[in-house]
């Protein structure tokens, strides 16, 4: 593998000195990239550009193609690639999202799911991991990644989106036995994704807990954070001759940090409802943080884009441990301008904060 040429992302990660804070967009190769549209309407759907390993390298390179400032590529995926590798055939409704034409309600539903086995149920996932970081050529380091047991689940057991999780929160309080069921295989099934994705080149992974702040504090320790925890001492930690960082991320779990820094993960995610400052005081000293501007804050002006930034680097302060990111995905409307005006905040306010 070649020699990586920036890696203050990995060393961010760490909390090892860097010149100027690193960052990179969740969701930087997407739908508000005209690039992205188009080669989205080349491969015909979105799963085909998921299952084709030559467009998923294509549409993870555009970002950086575009924006030399970003210090990490991430793999391009989807999080509900392994309940499809279980049999429940994902499908994508235009204006509704994902769907599964099977849905996980029963003891026996759950009973019949197989545990992944990566390299023969998602080797497309593995050739797209190894293809792009071919084509990387040590630019910039890949980020691999995973939904979380209980995103997943919450997926598979509401059959799509949810707005109240009826049939997921049904589950986990009325027959708890069941759920933890389900858990323990998506946890199995994540780990050796994840250790799949690093075997083939990925140089950092993150689990993303899309739903776990929409749990009560009771649940959120029993039913996501544990089978997180599973995850991160199952995880291959050093490769060819690196560490390889974990990054948790739970949207909406900014009051959970101290318990999600105690998994042994490198890094937390940080959505923009929790102050950075704040998180800094309480989990600095364990782990690095990773975030957190609002993605909305795209939508406006340039100038104050860069106000926004400042506001984040100055919460953040002077020193190592921080990856700057949006506090979630960035937005299909938003003008690559824009995104164009965040990074190059990133890149001419950051260094001050660093010796």
């Amino acid at each position: 593998m070649s020699e990586l040429k920036n890696d203050r992302f990995l060393k961010a990660l760490l909390r090892q000195p860097v010149d100027r804070t690193p960052v990179w967009m969740m969701r930087q190769a997407g739908r508000y990239l005209p690039e992205y549209r188009a080669s989205r309407k080349d491969a015909g759907s979105f799963m085909d550009l998921c299952m084709n390993p030559d467009f998923a390298c294509e549409v993870t390179l555009q970002p950086l193609d575009r924006y030399p400032e970003l210090d990490a590529a991430i793999l391009f995926s989807d999080i509900l690639t392994i309940p499809d590798a279980m049999g429940l055939g994902l499908y994508f409704e235009t204006g509704e999202g994902p769907r599964f034409k099977k849905i996980v309600r029963t003891a026996q539903d759950v009973a019949d799911l197989p545990v992944v086995n990566t390299p023969r149920d998602l080797d497309y996932v593995l050739k797209a991991v190894s293809t792009i970081r071919r084509e990387l050529n040590g630019r910039v380091p890949l980020i691999g990644f995973s939904g979380s047991p209980w995103t997943l689940a919450t997926y598979m057991v509401e059959g799509g989106s949810s707005k109240d999780f009826r049939f997921v929160k049904a589950m986990m309080y009325d027959t708890p036995e069941v759920m933890h069921a389900l858990l323990d295989k998506l946890a199995q099934s994540v780990t050796g994704y994840l250790n799949e994705q690093i075997k083939a080149g990925a140089q950092a992974v993150q689990i993303f807990d899309t739903w776990g702040g929409a749990l009560s504090h009771n649940a959120y320790m029993e039913f996501s954070l544990r089978y997180m925890q599973q995850i991160v001492s199952g995880l291959i930690r050093e490769h060819e001759g690196r560490k390889i960082p974990v990054i948790l991320f739970t949207k909406g779990g900014g009051q959970w940090l101290e318990a999600m820094a105690d998994t042994g993960a490198d890094a937390l995610g940080l959505d923009w409802s929790t102050d950075i400052g704040a998180a800094r005081r309480r989990v600095g000293d364990m782990v690095a943080l990773q975030g957190n501007m609002d993605p909305s804050v795209l939508y406006a002006s340039p100038a104050r884009i860069r106000e926004e930034v400042k506001t984040i680097l100055d919460g953040f302060g002077r020193g190592n441990g921080h990856v700057f990111n949006l506090g979630h995905g960035i937005h299909q409307f938003v003008d690559p301008e824009n995104a164009k005006a965040f990074l190059q905040a990133i890149a001419e306010l950051s260094p001050a904060y660093h010796d």
